[in-house]
């Protein structure tokens, strides 16, 4: 089982900043950011759960359309960030291997997120 609390620590950690981050932060573009790294965090949660339930139900990974985080207002991407993130840490901590279409292990997938988690908070706080 993969550990993925690399990427629970950084998500955390950017929610909690983000809940303590002053409106005016959040309305000078804190928020959409953090709306913008939930949304992919999600999206990458979503992609590892349909393989995972292609592969058990023997069947091939399905394009489903991606269930899209709403935009719910500044004062709850602090949340919306701390859901998707710790659902992409324990789709990942489900995965077994790489799926059959995705040339990337696991762990490559845990380090990438951890960065994207990293990147964002920076251009957020700034």
């Amino acid at each position: 089982m993969l550990d993925t609390s690399p990427l629970t620590l950084v998500v955390e950690r950017f929610a909690d900043r983000l809940r303590a981050t002053p409106q005016s932060r959040l309305q000078r573009g804190a928020a959409a950011e953090a709306l913008e790294l939930a949304r992919e965090l999600a999206v990458r949660a979503q992609r590892l759960e349909s393989a995972a339930s292609a592969a058990e139900a023997g069947a091939a990974p399905g394009a489903a359309p991606a269930r899209v985080v709403p935009d719910a207002g500044i004062f709850v991407v602090g949340d919306q960030v701390a859901v998707a993130g710790l659902d992409l840490a324990e789709a990942l901590r489900a995965t077994a291997a790489p799926a059959p279409d995705d040339a990337k292990a696991p762990s490559a997938m845990l380090d990438e997120a951890v960065r994207l988690v990293e990147q964002a908070e920076i251009r957020a706080m700034r």
